[in-house]
């Protein structure tokens, strides 16, 4: 049997290396997929600049993901060269066409006064929370790192804002906004699980954020405790949020975040629900349909009962608001195929999934391309008090 130093030689020898001055060449090539297999604390003290790190235990079960295409040029490195080399043999062995390592490493690379980076890292308690999230190749750490400063506004704290907000938290999205002027009432626990019994008479807003803060103290929490409204929207929607999820539980508000969001840029995760069934779509501001090109008009409100009036199975919006609760999270991230574009419709008592594509209207008066709303309108009158079907 050869020893390490034997097998090391002859790894070398079967495999191209670089040394630090070729491997800066390489990188000015963007086509070029740089690994890091080192260890984590390793990562941490710096990398290659456009480096992904796939630690050399992981390589064969990782590398796929992080690099998909075989036939591009992969520069892979450690610490001196050595792992490196074993790491190159067996990109070859898994089809990789055009495989060097760096000879030297990460060390040389430093010794040579080439630039690198130092990442920003999650802490050990981090990592052990979104380990999970850490496991996946599309979230990963940059992914988490990416969450926690991400921005999620919630139109509503009742029943689709309720579960939209706990996966929210619990997935470490760094700051939930709450809009909602109600308080909790007992016909609302039937459906709305991020209030309790104890808090009958409390707001709706300080609720939510007493619970998610007990969930996950990685999450800020800022609370508007009022209805959204013309006067307000410009206010509330310009802190910076990166998504918004609807849960309001009527049409001028509807129709109020839509404009509002089309001017300020900003995408809507859409829920509803009644009695037994639920619909999401994401309405992206001229990257798809908005809530008028849909609906340029409400219905009357004999055609669309509120749930207090028609009823909603109490899980319902436990399903729904999860699905806004995973677009969401996939806008945030940029990873994914979000619900741009497609309405999709869960019917609970038949347990099934039905997703009708949707266009945009290009003589929409606010997304179309010529609009002629281009402010804020009366939107109760507009509305004539119709009312929205979903859950509250």
């Amino acid at each position: 049997m050869p020893t390490y130093r034997e097998l090391l030689q002859q790894t070398k020898s079967e495999i191209d290396e670089v040394d630090a001055a070729a491997a800066q060449d390489l990188l000015s090539e963007n086509s070029v997929a740089v690994v890091d297999v080192r260890e984590r604390d390793e990562w941490d003290e710096g990398h290659l600049p456009r480096a992904v790190h796939v630690p050399r235990g992981n390589l064969e079960s990782r590398i796929e993901a992080a690099v998909p295409d075989k036939s591009k040029k992969v520069l892979v490195y450690c610490a001196g060269g050595n792992r490196s080399a074993f790491a190159a043999k067996t990109l070859e062995e898994l089809g990789y066409e055009h495989v060097v390592s760096l000879a030297g490493g990460f060390t040389d690379w430093k010794r040579n006064g080439l630039a690198y980076e130092v990442p920003q890292a999650l802490d050990a308690a981090k990592r052990r929370r979104y380990s999970r999230h850490l496991l996946i190749p599309e979230v990963g750490e940059e992914g988490q790192l990416r969450l926690l400063e991400s921005r999620v506004l919630l139109i509503g704290a009742g029943g689709l804002g309720s579960p939209a907000s706990l996966y929210l938290a619990a997935a470490g999205v760094g700051t939930l906004g709450i809009v909602d002027d109600d308080a909790v009432d007992e016909t609302n626990l039937q459906r709305q699980i991020v209030h309790s019994t104890d808090r009958l008479g409390e707001s709706k807003a300080d609720s939510a954020k007493r619970t998610i803060e007990a969930l996950n103290p990685d999450v800020t929490v800022k609370v508007f405790k009022e209805r959204l409204t013309s006067e307000n929207v410009d206010r509330i929607l310009g802190e910076g949020w990166d998504v918004i999820v609807d849960g309001a539980d009527n049409f001028p508000t509807r129709y109020l975040l839509n404009d509002a969001s089309v001017w300020h840029g900003i995408p809507i995760v859409h829920g509803s629900i009644f009695r037994f069934e639920g619909q999401v779509t994401v309405f992206k501001p001229h990257e798809g349909p908005c809530y008028r090109c849909l609906f340029p008009q409400p219905p009357p409100p004999e055609l669309a009962p509120s749930c207090a009036e028609g009823g909603v199975l109490g899980v319902l919006p436990g399903v729904i608001g999860s699905l806004q609760a995973n677009e969401a999270l996939k806008l945030a991230l940029g990873i994914g195929d979000p619900l741009i574009g497609r309405l999709q419709m869960f019917d609970a008592l038949e347990g099934t999934f039905t997703e009708i594509t949707l266009r945009r209207d290009p003589d929409c008066p606010v997304c179309g391309e010529n609009p002629t709303i281009t402010s804020y309108i009366d939107y109760v009158e507009f509305c004539q008090g119709g009312r929205t079907h979903v859950a509250s």
